[in-house]
């Protein structure tokens, strides 16, 4: 049985919340057409529409996004659903390859990377997946790959080639910078020992570089002498060329 968008829709109204709304907004500059639903309710929904025929309902998400009807909460959706329904990796790949273009601001990326843990099970072939995206200059392609590598790469078998796809990454855009420095530090965090040589001989630009930096010394499991050399490391960057100083992730 199909579970049709509408009630879907009726029920993501439901549980909708003016002041998680409000909040949300803060965090997501120039998302409008969002609801208001907290993150744990559209997980809870995911897993059931997941038991059913998620494609189907997937199908009519998808028409509805394509007439520009599709709300911030049914992208979010739509995004958990492929996590939560896909099984075979071949129906998995085809389902994200179709859901990225979809991706319009830092929330549905993340929520997104964070679903698919097929992606564990399936290495080598989401390494071959999301070498485009790495290589992309869109703002949101380049996020979605260095979210992916800090959320199923920090490994020994893959660290170095991670490190090395976040140094080969151009694109100026905010979100896709932040996700780098963000990526670098959470390797660095995780493997100190494997990522220092990096972080001494690196192609990041300055920006980028001195914001990894900056998240590493936020960081909680770092003690007080490493987050001294951490600071030390810092660049004397010039102005940001631009670059919106957001403290988004």
């Amino acid at each position: 049985m199909t579970l049709e968008r509408s009630e879907i829709r009726r029920r993501l109204e439901e549980l909708a919340e003016p002041g998680y709304r409000d909040f949300n907004r803060k965090l997501l500059p120039g998302v409008e057409d969002m609801l208001g639903v907290r993150t744990p309710a559209l997980r809870r929904l995911a897993r059931e529409i997941a038991k059913g025929d998620w494609r189907g309902y997937v199908d009519q998400v998808r028409t509805a996004w394509q007439q520009g009807e599709a709300c911030h909460e049914e992208r979010l959706l739509w995004g958990m659903v492929v996590g939560a329904g896909a099984g075979a990796w071949e129906e998995a790949a085809a389902y994200i390859r179709d859901f990225v273009p979809v991706i319009d601001n830092w929330a549905v990326c993340d929520s997104f990377c964070g679903t698919l843990k097929i992606a564990g099970k399936h290495k080598a072939e989401m390494w071959e997946l999301l070498t485009p995206y790495l290589d992309s200059e869109l703002e949101y392609e380049c996020r979605f790959g260095a979210v992916m590598l800090l959320d199923y790469f920090i490994d020994e078998d893959y660290v170095d080639r991670a490190l090395g796809a976040l140094d080969r990454i151009r694109s100026q855009a905010y979100y896709s910078k932040m996700a780098v420095a963000w990526a670098v530090s959470i390797f660095y965090v995780k493997m100190p020992e494997r990522v220092m040589p990096y972080l001494e001989k690196n192609h990041l630009d300055d920006w980028t570089y001195n914001k990894a930096l900056q998240k590493i010394c936020e960081s909680l499991r770092i003690d007080g002498q490493t987050r001294a050399v951490i600071r030390s490391m810092k660049r004397q960057a010039g102005p940001a060329g631009g670059i919106d100083r957001r403290e988004m992730p």
